[in-house]
């Protein structure tokens, strides 16, 4: 276990590598005089631009850039916003993080809930009518858009409840620090509308796994032994078919930074999806990066995750 673990620990700081590489060759092997006019001013004169060029250290060789780059990745230093005054890239990072964190794990948790159960019942219950009005209820979550569940969400519950003296549901973010009960509030329609589509892909998924496995051979084997309907299917199929399962987990959860802006621009949530769409649109170099190398992150660690409980999950697979 141990082994393992070092092992791929390794190979993400690897990927972290090549990955902080590759962004790095693409955002500064360019002209940097696109990028020192925009900060420099719209009536900049050429000494103010090449004063901005020299400041940032953008006139330097790209093989030197990289090497001070390399070298503030190593002590955690990722630079300085070229937009935000200055401050710190690590500093807007660790400001953004929580509302995504808690979106993320929040609605991971209740799409898994949701998506899981609704999907066992399915193939337990096969082509029954509760497996009839789950398909419809799939085929309408994988067919609505984010920002129209969230949407309508606000319309249809939260307007209508703070208009008749209910308060707990809020938009916007509010932290754990302030009480549970008071971040659940702030929290609670962002995680329905990031759960609704992820809970019918999770469902689908669920349902065809299940039904495929409790049509193996080692299904009617356990049957014939005479154990309880419960036992073969939790004990037995659910464990075995939850493994392409929480291999989809792993890649969902690192594609989740990219795509929750929408959820934090329909609910004022704030976060590293709005961070990114702002350094996009102010060609902010080193917050782009950092939030690249964020995103990386994410996947490498989800991915360590998955494979340990691929592990447990699936008895014929080892750790060595």
């Amino acid at each position: 276990m141990v082994r393992f673990l070092i092992r791929r620990i390794l190979t993400g700081i690897v990927v972290l590598w090549l990955v902080a590489s590759a962004t790095f060759l693409l955002f500064f092997a360019r002209p940097v005089a696109t990028v020192a006019r925009a900060l420099a001013g719209k009536e900049a004169t050429a000494p103010e631009i090449n004063q901005v060029i020299k400041d940032l250290g953008l006139n330097q060789p790209i093989a030197v850039q990289y090497w001070h780059f390399l070298d503030r990745l190593v002590h955690f230093n990722l630079g300085k916003s070229y937009f935000n005054g200055q401050e710190l890239v690590t500093t807007i990072i660790r400001q953004d993080l929580p509302p995504t964190a808690s979106l993320v794990i929040g609605g991971t948790i209740l799409w898994l809930i949701v998506g899981l159960s609704i999907g066992i019942l399915s193939a337990v219950r096969a082509r029954s009518l509760f497996d009839r009005i789950s398909t419809v209820g799939v085929l309408i979550g994988l067919s609505m858009p984010t920002f129209v569940i969230g949407e309508f969400l606000l319309l249809l519950v939260f307007v209508p409840l703070n208009q008749h003296g209910f308060h707990w549901i809020k938009d916007q973010y509010a932290g754990p620090s302030q009480g549970i009960i008071t971040w659940a509030g702030h929290m609670i329609l962002p995680w329905i509308t990031l759960a609704a589509i992820q809970a019918a892909v999770y469902t689908r998924l669920m349902r065809g796994q299940l039904l495929s496995t409790l049509g193996e051979d080692y299904i009617r084997t356990a049957r014939s032994k005479g154990l309880s309907e419960r036992r073969v299917v939790f004990r037995h199929g659910v464990r075995a078919a939850l493994t392409p399962v929480v291999s989809q987990l792993g890649v969902d959860i690192g594609q989740l930074l990219g795509g929750v802006v929408v959820v934090e621009s329909v609910f004022g949530l704030g976060g590293l999806g709005q961070l990114a769409v702002t350094a996009v649109e102010n060609d902010d170099l080193p917050v782009m990066i950092g939030f690249v190398l964020v995103a990386t992150a994410f996947v490498v660690v989800a991915n360590i995750i998955v494979d340990l409980v691929y592990s447990l999950l699936d008895p014929r697979v080892r750790i060595s």
